[in-house]
């Protein structure tokens, strides 16, 4: 297999850890649904992901994360593998249903007891545990009760949140609010690509309002319940481009970037939302007084996660934004057919480092899908997926030249696992999991994160 030559092909030499600060955060990251399984064990009610994936046609295949990885029961097992990899942080995230099955409400005992043994586990084998308290797993008797575009879903989610903290904030210094609310917001409300599988503009910009309510209310729940937490929230990002240098395609680009970019960013750095893109909506956002300073609750990191650029063209029939993404002819792209750019994420990093002044910078999300072939005698050889890796953190290691506070890098995922819509077709694990009996395999990407990993520390 012959490699482009764009993408660091040479192993850990291609990225220069020496740029890279000496306390770096080695990590990879799940999260719940994808990973655990027993969805309807030790008190766990049923989340939107569990309605959504039995909708006909919903989810490839009609898979649904009913058992997953079975992290919930084999998780020793996977710290084992974290160590081996020699990483020193882990991103998780933790299941609401599983915590309160009500929604709102008292606490599961038996849910917390899942995650104090998780993060004692991680904290025994010298790995930094990061929470992220939501990851797209609404209760589903929340949405009955209207979701995310309904305030009370925000005011829920800061209770939950509080008392997630009050267990395990003596441990976890580290906290995410959101996963990614473009997701939940545009593709599950806008989209309907996604749970709770809807495709209604003015529920999607009310979702999204309340979202980023959300994460400032749980801020103030989190810091007040474990006064030491650091607490940041992940938006999936990408550089966008016009396909043209048409004015139409000008215009597109400025609407995309504030769909995916501008309208996650402005309101958490106080700039409140983009007027521009208000006018493209055109959707009354439900505003009460003092709402924009919540969400604008201070950040002690900011999580980015990043996959791909955008390439649009003007879309005026279409959805909001009113613009759609176009493939450029000839280059590379990952088996999700997303395009490969290691460069736009050091763009972001600057981005996030000069534009918003936003700092330290966890990359909490960087991976990539490509079909994997288990060899005859067990492994897993996986060449573009371990240059896409290189190439990113060699990304990551150019912004910290630059003068990026960049902090750490999760990378997506640790495991094969339920990759959402697409069920388990696309694998973007480090560790090949063998579905039919769970068999664990560290991938050569492994092996290749665990040299640079190695590299960084006896630099």
């Amino acid at each position: 297999m012959t490699l482009p030559e764009s993408l660091p092909t040479t192993g850990v030499d291609a990225v220069d850890v020496g740029a890279l600060p000496r306390d770096f955060l080695w990590g990879t990251a799940t999260s719940a649904y994808q990973i655990e399984g027993a969805v309807a064990e030790d008190g766990r009610s049923p989340s939107i992901w569990d309605t959504f994936s039995r909708v006909p046609g919903a989810v490839d295949g009609g898979h649904t994360g009913d058992t997953a990885c079975d992290h919930y029961h084999r998780w020793p097992e996977d710290i084992a593998l974290m160590r081996e990899l020699g990483t020193n942080a882990y991103r998780l995230s933790v299941a609401w249903p599983r915590v309160v099955p009500g929604g709102d409400g008292p606490a599961n005992a038996r849910g917390l007891d899942f995650y104090d043994r998780l993060v004692d586990g991680l904290l025994a084998a010298g790995i930094q545990p990061s929470v992220t308290l939501y990851h797209w797993d609404l209760p589903q008797v929340l949405q009955d009760r209207g979701g995310w575009p309904v305030r009370d879903t925000a005011e829920h989610f800061a209770a939950y949140a509080g008392l997630v903290a009050a267990r395990l904030g003596d441990r976890v210094t580290q906290w995410a609010t959101l996963n990614e609310p473009l997701c939940s917001a545009w593709i599950g409300h806008l989209e309907g690509r996604m749970a709770p599988g809807l495709t209604d503009l003015t529920a999607a910009v009310r979702a999204s309002y309340h979202l980023l309510l959300g994460h400032g209310l749980a801020s103030g729940a989190v810091r007040a319940a474990a006064p030491g937490a650091r607490i940041g929230i992940v938006n999936n990002l990408s550089t966008v481009e016009p396909a043209t240098p048409r004015d139409a395609d000008l215009d597109a680009a400025r609407r995309m970037d504030g769909h995916v970019n501008r309208w996650w960013l402005d309101p958490v750095h106080g700039r409140g939302f983009p007027a521009d893109m208000r006018e493209v909506y055109r959707v009354g956002l439900p505003e009460r007084t003092g709402d924009l300073g919540v969400i604008a609750a201070p950040l002690d990191w900011i999580g980015l996660n990043y996959y791909f650029p955008q390439v649009v063209t003007a879309d005026p029939d279409g959805p909001a934004p009113y613009a759609r993404q176009v493939a450029r002819p000839g280059v590379r792209r990952t088996a999700m057919d997303w395009e490969v750019d290691a460069g736009g994420l050091e763009t972001l990093i600057m981005r996030l480092h000069l534009e918003y002044g936003a700092g330290p910078v966890h990359i909490t999300e960087n991976g990539s899908a490509y079909p994997d072939t288990v060899a005859p005698d067990g492994t897993v050889h996986d060449p573009e997926r371990a240059a896409y890796l290189t190439a990113h953190l060699a990304a990551c290691a150019r912004a910290a030249r630059r003068g990026a506070p960049v902090a750490g890098y999760y990378a997506w995922s640790l495991l094969d696992n339920f990759e959402w819509a697409y069920g388990y077709d696309k694998r973007f694990g480090l560790v090949h999991v063998d579905y039919a009996t769970q068999r664990r395999t560290v991938k050569s990407s492994g092996r290749r994160y665990a040299g640079i990993i190695a590299a960084h520390r006896d630099r």
